[in-house]
């Protein structure tokens, strides 16, 4: 990398390329100096790449204003193209709605504008143009009010810009930047309230009691600004190099930011229809989705003492690396905890990381993304950062049982595997009480679940010697995975006519007999003979035990001999009693258990109908509340179905490309050779219609083979759109079945509506149960002298054995919990089907 590209990257940073100064001043000037003179010769390379770090690395952009308002001194051509640039790039973000790019190059405007590169009235003009967008949406006559998430949008761009200039603006631009303020205030006035109602991380969050409706997103960023308005403008989390540097920028000439256009409102809503307003609302919300909802962890006693603003400034830095860096988590995790602020932050970086990876519906990255970027700030910050991580795994702990199930299924995921890469250290005896809570307590299972998912990452006994100072806690240890296989004869059993036939069949794969053959066996031999019931057991027992040493062992007797699956059980009622075989074999092994199925659906030996049939069977709906088995089978069915119809989707949008281009590429062809046709030659002195021969076959040949092609990709075409449509048939078939079983067995135990109707209403039944009975004993105030509370606790606690929702009253309420994951996840397939 030249030295220019260097100290561009890494300007602001403790490195050898500034000499471990961090005086964001000399870096600037050290900058500045390679730059100008660079300019002369590379100024086509310089102004790209200022310009992509300004976008990528926006934490920095105060540092970048400054160094192009001094390249302005010097090079005014430069500095008008960068502007240029600048604003074409921005009338692209808008365009095509990419949020982040045009949050971010508002914020790197605001900051010309304080170097005096930008004129502030062409900044308050960008400011009007998306304000009036905003208000024109939420116009009943020439707006759409379903897409007030874009409208919300562009207003939280304007406010977040004002910490980088406000204090510029205002001195410079008052009245202007008073009329936007007015604007804003107006705005906020008729827009609906977003309630997020369904995005919550706590189920209670919802259902507040106590009447006070909590500011949503924009309200709150309003409020911080009303406070930093009336502070002076003064922010200690945004670096003002440029005052540094003021005597010389004034002398810059000020540049006008050309006209942008917002982009044409959408189609307003005929009268009356619903349906129709909330999927639009859907579609805005997916198109300009909210950027961070805050996961409150820790208590006000313990976070850092900040002001309201710098809390919204830090966590847009961390959202900001953890965005541009995603694929970098050594170089994320530095920048992470090299943020240009003067104050300690690590509480927030942790409420910021989790509020992420538990974002509903989905996490802007995989949640792996966020495992690593945590693991990696531990090593970076170690006599902090680990402390902090503990803290807030004890914090969401004790509130689990009203953590949203899908947050719960991510926490047990991140923190299994968290711990597998620090030899599983962590204080079990502090949770040693959750074997005093009933089995369907949140707490005892999530405990469960991540032991459970321990042993996934490691092996049975590293885990068991990981609890050896809890070591009660081995009964919530999941069974060694050993197969159960029914025919096994080490343990001394009779062997029977069915263990004959097992070893038969052994023999047989063994000797290498193909699928058909053994089919062949199984229907002229066994099936007589035994019945369909045996051939089902030995087959299955059989093939799943060669299958058992591994994962590739599995996956090559399912090549082999998946027919002979397929043979036996051709419909759906014998693929459930098929799926119930696998889940007896590996009955000891979820994990294995989900990945037979799963691959088994994979080759299309069981369909996912079956799968739902058999996750609602007695025997798993009795798990639904104690264990995540039947739930894990269930998330991968439909995230099979689901992404065979985004794959069938992208291949659809690569062929249609490929026709369009093939069309052209025939047409072309055709009109080479109608044009040679046409074309009079002379032979031997006479004229004659068309080019000499040879051109005419080549000619002839090259539209004969662009026409076979543009036939061939409308063909795939026409064939992956088919295949779309049956799988769109399938995920319907399956979204209906998914919830006339959840509305089965919801509807058998659901409490009467007299008794319960929201979700605390349903947690509060068994605890008003419960509470007759203690006031009529004296046991709490025994329980007193053992330290332990004088009311119950209705989330136990590690000072409580008791937990206050009842076996019936905790299915429901987890079982609603998978509901709305489910219909949270995937509600554009259902809106849509």
């Amino acid at each position: 990398m030249s030295s220019w590209r260097s100290l561009l990257l890494r300007i602001g940073d403790k490195c050898p390329d500034y000499g471990t100064s961090s005086d964001h001043k000399e870096h600037i000037e050290t900058c500045f100096g390679v730059i100008r003179r660079e300019l002369e010769h590379s100024s086509d390379d310089i102004l790209p790449f200022l310009l992509q770090c300004a976008e990528q690395l926006p934490h920095k952009i105060p540092l970048y204003g400054t160094l192009v308002g001094l390249l302005n001194l010097e090079n005014e051509d430069f500095v008008k193209q960068m502007v240029e640039t600048t604003q074409a790039n921005f009338q692209d973000a808008l365009d095509f709605g990419n949020c982040d790019m045009i949050r971010i190059l508002m914020r790197f405007l605001t900051v010309m504008m304080c170097s005096k590169v930008l004129q502030p009235s062409s900044l308050v003009v960008v400011f009007e143009t998306l304000l009036s967008s905003a208000s024109t949406t939420l116009d009943e006559e020439k707006g759409n009010p379903s897409w007030q998430a874009r409208g919300d949008f562009y207003v939280s761009c304007i406010l977040s810009c004002l910490p980088w200039g406000g204090s510029e603006l205002v001195e410079q631009v008052p009245e202007e930047i008073e009329c936007v303020m007015v604007g804003i205030e107006a705005y906020l006035s008729i827009r609906r309230h977003n309630s997020d109602t369904g995005l919550s991380f706590f189920e209670d969050d919802d259902e507040s009691g106590s009447g006070v409706v909590e500011k949503d997103f924009l309200e709150d960023l309003w409020g911080r600004i009303q406070v930093l308005s009336s502070n002076g403008w003064k922010v200690d989390s945004v670096p003002r190099p440029h005052l540094s540097f003021e005597a010389q920028l004034v002398a810059g000439k000020s540049h006008e930011f050309g006209p942008i256009n917002a982009p044409e409102q959408p189609e307003p809503l005929s009268e009356g229809s619903g349906l129709l307003y909330g999927k639009q609302k859907h579609n805005a919300e997916l198109k300009y989705p909210q950027r961070i909802r805050r996961l409150n962890i820790f208590p006000a006693s313990k976070t850092e003492d900040m002001q309201p603003i710098d809390r919204f400034i830090v966590e847009e830095y961390l959202l900001d690396v953890l965005l541009f860096l995603n694929g970098c988590r050594k170089e994320c995790a530095s920048f992470m905890v090299g943020l240009p602020v003067p104050f300690r932050y690590d509480y927030l970086m942790a409420e910021t990381i989790f509020s992420q990876l538990l974002l509903l519906p989905l996490p802007p990255f995989k949640p792996i993304y966020y495992t690593l970027v945590i693991m990696d700030l531990c090593k970076a910050l170690p006599g902090a950062f680990p402390g902090v991580v503990a803290g807030a795994v004890r914090a969401l702990f004790e509130k689990i049982a009203d953590l949203d199930m899908e947050c719960q299924t991510r926490l047990i995921l991140w923190f299994s595997h968290h711990l597998s890469n620090f030899q599983f250290i962590w204080p079990w005896e502090e949770w040693a009480f959750v074997l005093d809570l009933p089995k369907w307590a949140p707490q005892r299972v999530f405990v469960q679940e991540v032991l459970e998912r321990e042993v996934r990452l490691s092996y049975w006994d590293k885990v068991k010697q990981s609890i050896e100072n809890a070591p009660a806690l081995e009964e919530l240890l999941p069974p060694k995975g050993s197969p159960n296989f029914i025919y096994s004869i080490e343990d001394g059993r009779e062997r029977t006519e069915q263990h004959a036939l097992s070893a038969e069949l052994n023999n047989k794969v063994k000797g290498r007999q193909t699928a058909r053959e053994i089919i062949s066996w199984v229907e002229e031999s066994v099936f007589p003979n035994h019945g369909w019931d045996v051939v089902l057991k030995v087959v299955v027992h059989t093939l799943l035990d060669i299958g058992s040493k591994s994962f590739t062992h599995l996956i090559t007797v399912l090549e082999r001999y998946g027919q002979v699956f397929a043979r036996i059980c051709p419909d759906h009622d014998k693929q459930v009693m098929l799926i119930a075989e696998v889940s007896s074999y590996w009955k000891n092994n979820a994990q294995m258990t989900a990945v037979a199925i799963d691959r088994m659906m994979g080759y299309r030996l069981i369909s996912n109908l079956a799968i739902v049939r058999w996750v609602f069977s007695p025997a798993n709906v009795e798990q639904f509340h104690t264990s995540d088995r039947p739930w894990e089978v269930l998330r991968n069915a439909i995230g099979k179905t689901y992404n065979r119809i985004s794959d069938l989707r992208n291949e659809i949008s690569s062929l249609k490309k490929s026709v369009v281009s093939a069309e052209a590429a025939a047409a072309k062809a055709k009109a080479e050779l109608d044009a040679a046709e046409s074309k009079l030659s002379l032979v031997d002195g006479e004229p004659v219609l068309g080019d000499n021969p040879v051109k005419l076959k080549r000619l002839k040949a090259n539209a004969e083979k662009a026409k076979e092609e543009e036939v061939s990709v409308h063909e795939s075409l026409e064939a992956k759109e088919a295949l779309l449509a049956r799988a769109r048939d399938e995920n319907e078939a399956l979204f209906l079945s998914l919830y006339k079983n959840f509305s089965n067995v919801l509807m058998e135990r659901l409490p009467d509506p007299s008794r319960a109707q929201t979700l605390r209403e349903l947690k509060s039944i068994q605890a008003d149960e419960m509470t007759v009975d203690l006031d009529e004993s004296s046991v709490m105030e025994v329980d007193n002298e053992s330290r332990r509370p004088n009311k119950s606790q209705s989330n136990g606690g590690k000072d409580s054995n008791i937990y206050n929702v009842g076996e019936k009253e905790q299915w429901c309420l987890s079982t609603l919990g998978y509901v709305k994951a489910f219909a949270r996840q995937y509600a554009s397939e259902i809106l849509y089907s």
